[in-house]
């Protein structure tokens, strides 16, 4: 056998002595034994679980469960949870406990994860506070600030393939319960891996931890009811928590608001770690939302609305006959344009006499311009933000934030971070003034258009199995940059490599054509994807004429993309 076979072998078998997981376990034997009797398939596998390491970035850790350091199993997550521990411990001031809140949600793995994690905490001196029971991120993220604890911990892989699973952080203090952000991210990373490289999980001592008294979760259903104003009208509708967390918190903060209870997708309600009835637990990938849209027929619903897996991001559709569906799904920029312009009215409303109105809308820099429009409407400040609510929490006075990607922050005094049940309340909340007056959430989206614009989007998304393609085309692009996208003519590049304003370096191009539209060209961070989201808008015509023009120059701006990078 080759040496490098050898060596491959024996970094394997070093990690099945320390594995405690039967499962994982088992799986490595099996690609042991094979590898060993010369099987090609079997130690390619090898090397991709053990030429390399998950990364622990400013998301944690993200990835499918199985043996290796490559993969996510209970020797990675222990290792994560002792570096944490060690990173914590040492940025505490002298005489201080730090402490952890852990949550979990309904995937495979994950309240084992929770426990090792806090069992290793715990042993490490931390004060370790694990969640009652498998609950949505919203109330880990709640927790931390609640609680007041150093750091919080969630374990889930969000709508992630049924394999997945992850690794969340998020920290207390002047931090108030932002997710982790360069360079605290690398810090913990260097100590996970002094921990990898010198520790064999076995032997890390464990210790006693608490678990959190429902009260907690009782202060997170209170103050995520107190989004909602008072219904004056109760719009029908039907809620789906695709297999995931949601429903239990959803159903009590729904009750507590004043709100019916929904009509709900009885084979999806539940938690179920192999998400059975979709083929990506993901609201927006196509036929996801299709049992939901069913039940919306079935019950004559005004709004459809969903939550990912771990409750952290927001669906909705609105019935609209022109489609087979009977519905249409909005997108996460007419959602995000909806709830922001709500809580710019909230702002407005809170502002004393003649006084303009206090606070901050942020939204990333690759979700729709509309919300800069807004907030200018109303004398706000409107900040914009890499992706990643990591970055759009941490925005200065901030009322409300989000992300095309249907996340939402519509209550930052108590999270901070995209919550999909406050945001569900608060578009109920619209809803449901809106059929108070005989009027629907279709009819606010024309009023949005008439007030600020018509705005469109588009998204181009290539995937490739070279990765050094995306690096390619973005050099491409920085290297002979484009006069034209389309017929339309290119005013400016701007190149976030060494930052843009107050932002942070990042591989993004935002290209802003001669006609107000926008392209910015990024590398996914999660998929080995290359994405250009497409923005428009127009001020000429009425609501529907406006956003029929916008809808045409994103058509125009999809064409031209394509052409030039695929």
């Amino acid at each position: 056998m080759a040496d490098i076979a050898e060596g491959l072998i024996a970094r394997a078998e070093a990690w099945l002595d320390q594995d405690p997981d039967p499962e994982t376990r088992a799986e490595l034997e099996a690609l042991l034994a094979g590898a060993r009797e010369g099987d090609a398939d079997a130690e390619r596998e090898l090397h991709d679980r053990f030429d390399s390491r998950l990364d622990f970035g400013t998301a944690g850790l993200r990835g499918e469960i199985a043996a290796g350091p490559n993969r996510m199993n209970r020797v990675l997550v222990s290792q994560a949870a002792a570096g944490l521990a060690a990173f914590l411990t040492e940025r505490a001031a002298e005489g201080e406990t730090p402490s952890v809140v852990i949550g979990f949600d309904g995937r495979r793995n994950s309240r084992v994860f929770a426990e090792d994690s806090a069992a290793i905490l715990a042993g490490a001196g931390v004060r370790a506070i694990l969640l009652p029971r498998l609950l949505p991120t919203p109330v880990l993220a709640f927790a931390v600030r609640h609680l007041g604890t150093s750091a919080g911990v969630m374990v889930t892989a969000s709508h992630n393939p049924p394999n997945d699973n992850g690794y969340k952080v998020y920290l207390g203090g002047d931090d108030h319960g932002s997710q982790i952000v360069s360079p605290t991210d690398r810090e913990i990373a260097d100590h996970i891996l002094q921990v990898a490289a010198g520790a064999q999980v076995p032997l890390l001592p464990r210790g006693e931890f608490e678990t959190a008294d429902e009260s907690l979760v009782d202060a997170y259903v209170s103050a995520t009811a107190a989004v909602a104003v008072p219904p004056r009208a109760q719009p029908v509708a039907v809620y789906t928590a695709m297999h995931g967390v949601g429903w239990e918190v959803v159903r009590r903060v729904l009750a507590e608001a004043g709100f019916a209870e929904p009509a709900v997708v009885d084979e999806q309600i539940d938690p179920d770690p192999a998400f059975p009835t979709v083929a990506f637990p993901n609201p927006e990938e196509p036929g996801a939302m299709d049992l939901a849209l069913a039940r919306g027929r079935e019950v004559g619903a005004d709004l459809v609305i969903a939550n990912d897996p771990d409750a952290d991001r927001l669906a909705v559709a609105i019935p609209d006959g022109s489609t087979e569906a009977g519905y249409r799904l909005l997108t996460g920029n007419e959602i995000g344009q909806l709830l922001g312009w709500r809580q710019a009215e909230l702002a407005a409303a809170d502002a004393p006499g003649d006084r303009a109105a206090d606070g901050t809308l942020a939204c990333s820099i690759v979700s729709s311009p509309a919300l800069g429009v807004i907030a200018e409407a109303y004398g706000l400040e409107f900040r914009e933000t890499l992706t990643g609510f990591k970055w759009i929490s941490r925005a200065p006075d901030l009322v409300f934030g989000y992300e095309e990607a249907l996340g939402y922050l519509v209550n930052p005094g108590t999270v901070r971070d995209k919550d999909g049940i406050s945001a569900a309340v608060a578009f109920l909340s619209i809803a449901a003034e809106l059929a108070a007056e005989g009027r629907t959430v279709a009819d606010r989206i024309d009023d949005l258009a008439e007030r600020f614009g018509g705005f469109a989007s588009g998204q181009v998304s290539l995937r490739f199995t070279d990765l050094s393609r995306i690096g390619e085309i973005m050099s491409r692009l920085r290297a002979e940059p484009p006069s034209h996208i389309g017929d339309v003519r290119v005013e400016r590049i701007d190149d976030f490599t060494d930052g843009v304003g107050d932002l942070p370096p990042s591989d993004v191009l935002r290209i802003v054509l001669e006609d107000g539209s926008r392209v910015m060209v990024r590398p996914s961070g999660t998929e080995p994807k290359l994405k250009a989201y497409l923005d428009a808008s127009s001020e000429s015509g009425d609501a529907a004429e406006r956003r029929a023009t916008a809808a045409a120059r994103v058509a125009a701006l999809d064409a031209g993309m394509r052409a030039l990078i695929g």
